[in-house]
């Protein structure tokens, strides 16, 4: 069993929100072969707390849009490593500190990665401003 098309959409979406909000490495991967509970795990990281939480704050907002609101939310009050679990889709916003350490990429790597589609998104979308980045 794949992931369904609507779990791809909601990891699109996530995905392209953290992106507006200068998330690095933003990759997704299918999980539903090997776990029951979810189809998608978002993964994506920032050089700092502020960042993460900048991050999961645009995701929030998206998301929210499509009347989706987390089930669970872990994490936010420290900024390292926030997960929102949307049932189908669960997003992972770390600090790319607590990205290297915990390697959740290289822990499911055997599953196969889904196409985000980001590259289309970055060329339509104008160059980000020096302005629009988080200080930490």
């Amino acid at each position: 069993m794949s992931a369904t098309e609507q779990s791809i959409g909601i990891a699109r979406t996530a995905a392209h929100a953290a992106a507006d909000k200068i998330a690095q490495d933003i990759v997704a991967i299918d999980v539903s072969d090997r776990l029951a509970i979810t189809d998608i795990f978002v993964i994506a990281s920032a050089p700092s707390e502020r960042q993460v939480n900048a991050i999961v704050d645009g995701i929030e907002e998206e998301l929210s849009k499509q009347g989706l609101k987390p089930v669970r939310r872990e994490g936010r009050s420290e900024g390292r490593w926030v997960l929102l679990d949307y049932a189908q889709v669960i997003v992972h916003v770390q600090h790319e500190e607590d990205r290297v350490f915990y390697a959740l990429d290289r822990l499911w790597k055997d599953c196969p990665s889904v196409d985000l589609q980001l590259e289309e998104a970055l060329q339509s979308s104008p160059q980000v401003a020096a302005s629009d980045v988080v200080p930490e």
